[in-house]
Parts: C-alpha cells; sequence; structure tokens
C-alpha cells in the first residue's frame, strides 16, 4: 500500500496539486475536526466507490491511519484502484506535525 506523509501532503496543498482527499471516519468526528477532505464514511466507501476519482492520486485518510489502510486495502482488492494513498498517521499526525490548532481526540 502507497503511503504519503502529512508533510508530504502539506507540500501537495501548497503547490496547489490536483489530488482528492477523503476522509473516511464517522461524520461526528469529521465535525470535530478535519483538514478539508470530503466525507466519505468507511461504512459507505464501497456502496459511493463512484466518488473516488480515477485520474488523479487520491488521499485517504482517518484519524490515525489505521482505517482509511482497511479502505484502502478493500478497494484495491475489489475495485483494482492504483492510485489511493494512505495519510500516515491520520488527522493526528497532521494536528502534531502541521497544524496543532486542528482538535485531536
Amino acid at each position: 500500500m502507497k503511503e504519503i506523509t502529512v508533510k508530504e501532503l502539506k507540500e501537495k496543498i501548497d503547490r496547489k496539486e490536483t489530488f482528492q482527499l477523503i476522509d473516511v471516519r464517522e461524520p461526528y468526528e469529521h465535525e470535530f475536526a478535519n483538514i478539508s477532505g470530503e466525507l466519505i464514511p468507511m461504512s459507505q466507501i464501497i456502496n459511493e466507490k463512484e466518488k473516488i476519482q480515477s485520474d488523479k492520486p487520491v488521499v485517504i485518510y482517518c484519524r490515525s491511519g489505521n482505517r482509511s489502510a482497511v479502505v484502502i486495502q478493500a478497494l484495491e482488492q475489489r475495485f483494482g484502484f492504483t492510485n489511493l494513498y494512505n495519510l500516515k498517521g491520520g488527522i493526528l499526525a497532521w494536528a502534531k506535525e502541521i497544524d496543532p490548532s486542528v482538535p485531536q481526540y
């Protein structure tokens, strides 16, 4: 599985690169703390796979990187996605290394 660090993600954002950012946490988690990712909860992602773009890199994140890793494995195995990247450390790493104003939980 391909991974991207929060520093690499920040660089992509700063360079205004084209990519999709997907948050697979629950709606209440997304409301509490988010980094502008499109919310597609883990429980719904298989049914909403058409929302995942295949023509650009897609960074998927959760709280710590575990749920997003499970989602990526499922999407790669079941549907053959090859453009997915797990955000290593998830939103917790983002809050710790990039933006301390993002609440941790």
